[in-house]
């Protein structure tokens, strides 16, 4: 039980941590403009996109373990 409340801390200290995620071309063009809005908005499209495939590997991980422990459960009985 105090293993799933440290890694539900983890995760959302993680959450709370500034990324910046861009490129070092990409931060070069847009810090070089004025438009700081520009620069954020891309900073977070990026980071979005990078967290899609990390979400979907820990769900079908998940599913996996649920469908392979209830799997062994069904045999010991």
């Amino acid at each position: 039980m105090k293993k799933k409340y440290s890694v539900l801390l983890i995760l959302v200290f993680l959450a709370v941590l500034p990324l910046d995620a861009q490129c070092a071309m990409c931060r070069a063009v847009l810090e070089s403009e004025e438009n700081v809005s520009q620069a954020k908005g891309v900073n977070n499209g990026i980071v979005y996109l990078m967290a899609i495939p990390y979400i979907l590997v820990a769900l079908t991980g998940f599913y996996l373990y649920k469908v392979y422990s209830k799997k062994k459960t069904v045999k010991k009985t």
